[in-house]
């Protein structure tokens, strides 16, 4: 999970500070110094840190920490706003022009996932009703445009290809175009390098110059950590960023970029890529951030999953079967699929509150998961409706369908059977609520 490192650092020194039933100056000073080391371990910009442990400190020397009933809660509550207010306090939302087509300039190394990128934040866009392009501006990386015509079919939105103009020129013609054809939002897929260079500032900056961008957004990778801080900074002087989009923010980020780069360049992290998939970009909330680091969790964008991803017709359905006691091994599948939509179960799991020191060291078994969905697709429709028909070749047969053991299968069965049988017992007490019985 990303700042996974960073936050059970934190969340251990907080442990330690509610030890302590009345707080000291002293023990303020200790707390600080560890939280200086944990955020430069995690590859937070050293002058950020400093600023950062400076403010921190002269809040929880005052009356509001040292004369509180509750000091460590205190010092939780101030850490928790400083570190929102160092990455942005709340989320920017794109700008878009009021001439439509809007223009969105990605800009980055080559390396970073530009291109995926570009692909994410149109389905993104499509996803919230407008109807986006992307257009080829790699024209010296080989496979450049092919690839980006892959991700435009794959999230279902048109790839303009140049011809034979500059790279420049090619941005005006795909204004054009995109106002004639309809497309209200123009996302450039421009060129990279290993590294910053002049030619490549250069030929970014004319490119600006044309397509007016409203949002001229640098991908880079969060794992690099301070390197990504660095590399902001190199474009942020030329191209003057409007945001950031970190990338592969679920891998081994340690957090230095996401708590850096708006310090640094004052420009702040709009989106982060959670995984690989074309679905997996996400609008980047500090506060929300600020939660999941100290072990606060995030149920507003627990919420926001659920909502995006289960269908709300199939929701009231789902809840009438429940009461009706008339959920089936089908309905299971619907509702397994369903919730995989979210993510990674491990992502989703540590955005309730407390769970991710709970979650320290434990693998989520997707595997399994996944072992489940193929033993119920192996059955037939008539044994999703009735497992009681389920005898033992069936369970050999489904078995052998589905790469599993008979075990396996028995233990799915058995599983679904004390599901209903909670099912039952839940519906008993709500009968038992309203005809008096119960006295709770």
């Amino acid at each position: 999970m990303a700042f996974e490192g960073l936050g059970q650092r934190l969340q251990d020194i907080f442990q330690r500070l509610r030890g302590h039933g009345k707080m000291s100056e002293a023990h303020v000073a200790a707390a600080m110094r560890e939280i200086r080391l944990a955020l430069l371990e995690a590859d937070v910009n050293f002058k950020v840190v400093k600023d950062f442990c400076e403010r921190v400190k002269g809040r929880a020397v005052g009356s509001e920490v040292l004369e509180s009933l509750t000091p460590a809660q205190a010092v939780v509550k101030i850490v928790h706003e400083e570190l929102a207010n160092l990455m942005g306090q709340s989320h920017r939302r794109l700008a878009f022009s009021p001439n439509p087509p809007t223009a969105l300039m990605l800009v980055g190394l080559q390396g970073s996932g530009k291109t995926t990128t570009a692909g994410k934040l149109a389905l993104h866009l499509k996803n919230q009703g407008h109807y986006p392009a992307l257009v080829a501006l790699d024209l010296k990386r080989p496979a450049a445009v092919e690839q980006l015509e892959r991700v435009g079919k794959a999230v279902g939105v048109p790839v303009f290809r140049p011809q034979d103009e500059s790279v420049p020129a090619a941005a005006s013609l795909a204004l054009r175009e995109a106002r004639a054809r309809g497309n209200d939002v123009l996302v450039l897929d421009t060129a990279g390098r290993l590294h910053v260079d002049e030619e490549l500032m250069e030929e970014l900056e004319e490119v600006q110059g044309r397509a007016q961008p409203t949002e001229t957004l640098l991908v880079v990778d969060a794992m690099t950590g301070q390197d990504a801080v660095n590399v902001a900074e190199a474009f942020h002087a030329r191209l003057h960023l409007t945001g950031v989009i970190l990338t592969k923010i679920d891998g081994d980020a340690r957090g230095g970029a996401a708590l850096s780069v708006l310090a640094v360049t004052g420009a702040p992290v709009k989106f982060t890529g959670t995984g690989e998939k074309l679905e997996a970009l996400e609008p980047f909330h500090p506060d929300r951030m600020a939660s999941r680091i100290l072990g606060m969790g995030d149920v507003l964008s627990l919420v926001e999953k659920a909502q995006a991803a289960f269908d709300q017709k199939k929701a009231v359905e789902m809840e009438r079967k429940l009461r009706e006691q008339a959920f089936t091994l089908e309905d299971f599948l619907d509702q397994l699929k369903e919730v995989r939509k979210m993510g990674p179960l491990d992502e989703v799991l540590g955005m309730l509150p407390g769970m991710g020191k709970k979650l320290q060291g434990v693998q989520v078994d997707e595997a399994g998961l996944s072992r489940v969905e193929a033993i119920i697709n192996s059955m037939t429709r008539r044994e999703r409706l009735d497992p009681s028909i389920i005898d033992g070749s069936r369970r050999r047969r489904i078995a052998q369908g589905s790469g599993t053991h008979v075990q396996d299968v028995n233990r799915v069965l058995k599983q679904f059977h004390e599901m209903q049988k909670m099912f039952r017992r839940f519906k008993d007490v709500q009968r038992g609520k309203k005809k008096g019985r119960f006295p709770f």
